[in-house]
């Protein structure tokens, strides 16, 4: 009976196996699932050749043609005038900007004027008894002395012996002390040198001024330069009065503009040529970033594209029935973010659009722009 038992045990562990085993057979030959080819879009444009201008693009910011920077001569307290000197004011040419308390000065200048009178005055029987010929302009020039007034200037000198009397009773040299006087005091106070308005103010009225110390910025805010470096490659494109077309970041502001001066240096850092573009308009601002599109010469039978699409700089990809071809180009002009292209035959479908994992032979569905 104990061995049919054992019989019968090893008949059913026997089976048990056998099946176990077809099931691990059977698990490991599933179907593989068949994945869906996917094919990748190509957007395509037909080639046809036109006249391609060259712009060269260049940027900067704007400086006004005409700027003062304000600096002091002479040493005093600012005073108050109708005016503020604050930043944005506005002035008239021949306006005072600021002017300095100059009050001693002013007192000592006076007193310098009142010697020369009296020097002139002093010689004044000497001439008319020496020098009778000459009596008469020098009795003139102090009845015109006014000593509220700028010196006038000393009569003609006509003969060595008036300018060695002269010298000799010290007028020349007093007068000229009296002229560097007056230049002096005309320092405590500056005037606009032509209409235009305050963009920087580094004093307030009641501060003490001193001798050059830097007061401020005046500008004409009516016309600006933009300063570009072109390559030279393209310096010899460039002429003086050709039109610009400048623009802000946004491009929301267009202005044109004219290349006013070529700097006859080519920079050797970065082998670039200095141009200067000179333009108008009440919508600029001191400082403003803008972008010049300066047009440079046409390409005949070519076309312009993105730099992205460009391959190792000589390949780009077409397709032809649906799959996708390198083919050799040879670029015309680099520009920041196109190039210009000669040679492509017309009706060749150029792809527009970075394909990932793009590469020749790949089949794609093919879609045209627009």
């Amino acid at each position: 009976m104990r061995k049919i038992i054992n019989i019968s045990i090893g008949v059913i562990i026997l089976v048990g196996a056998v099946f176990l085993g077809k099931y691990i057979i059977d698990s490991q030959n599933e179907p593989v699932k068949e994945v869906p080819k996917i094919v990748q879009r190509a957007y395509i444009d037909t080639v046809q050749n036109t006249v391609v201008p060259v712009v060269i693009s260049a940027n900067g910011n704007l400086t006004a043609l005409r700027k003062v920077e304000l600096f002091a001569e002479v040493q005093g307290i600012l005073q108050s005038r109708g005016k503020m000197f604050r930043e944005g004011q506005k002035y008239n040419a021949g306006e005072v900007l600021l002017s300095l308390d100059a009050s001693e000065f002013y007192a000592s200048v006076q007193a310098q004027k009142s010697n020369l009178f009296n020097l002139i005055a002093s010689i004044m029987p000497d001439l008319k008894l020496d020098f009778p010929e000459i009596s008469d302009k020098w009795q003139q020039y102090l009845n015109n002395f006014d000593i509220t007034k700028t010196t006038p200037a000393l009569p003609q000198i006509e003969s060595d012996k008036e300018r060695f009397f002269l010298s000799g009773r010290n007028i020349i040299t007093t007068f000229y002390n009296v002229k560097n006087l007056e230049e002096r005091l005309s320092k405590f106070s500056i005037r606009a040198p032509f209409s235009g308005i305050l963009t920087e103010a580094l004093v307030t009225e009641g501060t003490l001024v001193r001798n050059g110390q830097k007061l401020g910025e005046f500008i004409d805010p009516n016309v600006y330069e933009l300063q570009v470096s072109v390559s030279k490659t393209f310096s010899d494109l460039l002429r003086i009065g050709k039109k610009v077309q400048l623009n802000n970041i946004n491009k929301t502001l267009v202005v044109e503009g004219e290349v006013v001066r070529i700097n006859g240096r080519v920079d050797q850092a970065t082998q670039t040529v200095s141009a200067f573009i000179q333009v108008k308009s009440p919508e600029l601002k001191e400082g403003m970033y803008m972008e010049a599109n300066i047009a440079a010469q046409n390409i005949e039978n070519a076309i312009q594209v993105p730099r992205t699409l460009l391959l190792d700089d000589r390949q780009l990809y077409v397709v032809r029935d649906s799959i996708l071809d390198l083919i050799e180009v040879t670029p015309s002009f680099f520009g920041d973010k196109e190039v210009i292209i000669q040679g492509i035959p017309n009706g060749t479908h150029l792809v527009t659009r970075n394909i990932p994992g793009a590469y020749k032979g790949m089949l794609v569905e093919v879609i045209a722009e627009n």
